[in-house]
This record gives C-alpha cells, sequence and structure tokens, in this order.
C-alpha cells in the first residue's frame, strides 16, 4: 500500500493522466484510479474532488453537467484543457527524472 505523503504527491498526474483519456465523472475516476493500480491506491471521492476543484482552479480541467447515458441522472463531467495536456507533459517528465534518480540510487547500495 503506498503511503499517504506518495499517493498525495501523485494526485495532479494521475488525475491529469486519467482525464487524457477522455471525459469523466467523479465515482467512475474513483474507479479506474482503483483498477489501474491494481488495488494499491483506493481513493474515495473526498480525496478526487479537492484535486478536481484545484485542476478546475487552475484552468486544467474544465466540468459540465450533463446526463448519464444508462440512468439520466445529471453527473458532472471532467475533461482535460489544452493547459491541462500540457501541464500533464511537464508532470510526466518530472516524475520520470524523479524516478530515474531514484533507480540509480537503489542500484548503488543495499535497500
Amino acid at each position: 500500500m503506498a503511503s499517504k505523503d506518495l499517493v498525495a504527491a501523485s494526485a495532479r498526474p494521475l488525475v491529469l493522466a486519467l482525464l487524457a483519456r477522455g471525459e469523466n465523472y467523479g465515482y467512475a475516476l474513483v474507479e479506474e484510479i482503483r483498477e489501474s493500480s491494481g488495488g494499491v491506491l483506493e481513493w474515495s471521492e473526498g480525496m478526487l474532488y479537492p484535486v478536481l476543484h484545484r485542476l478546475e482552479g487552475e484552468g486544467l480541467v474544465e466540468a459540465r453537467w450533463r446526463s448519464a447515458p444508462d440512468t439520466g441522472r445529471q453527473r458532472k463531467y471532467y475533461r482535460l484543457r489544452a493547459s491541462g495536456q500540457r501541464a500533464l507533459v511537464a508532470e510526466k517528465a518530472a516524475w520520470l527524472e524523479v524516478h530515474g534518480v531514484l533507480e540509480r540510487i537503489w542500484k548503488l547500495g543495499p535497500a
């Protein structure tokens, strides 16, 4: 299980990456995080919405209300803006850089 600090640090790039796949609503994003991580990351909607609102406030994500195709129920769908796509590219580069540093350090000595 990932630590709370690691989950918090990865929240922004995770949400951006999922929304790069296409528009989606909160509960479905929570499920996608769980499934994509093989259950390692167990988010609640209460963890997700502050991240979505922060990204929306930064102009990286936009939201709109729409009827769910299966139930007709109104849901708030989020999608990545062009600025969000650019932010995702930068986030990915930063995470790959950190990952590379960690790999080099781990190869140097016992863990």
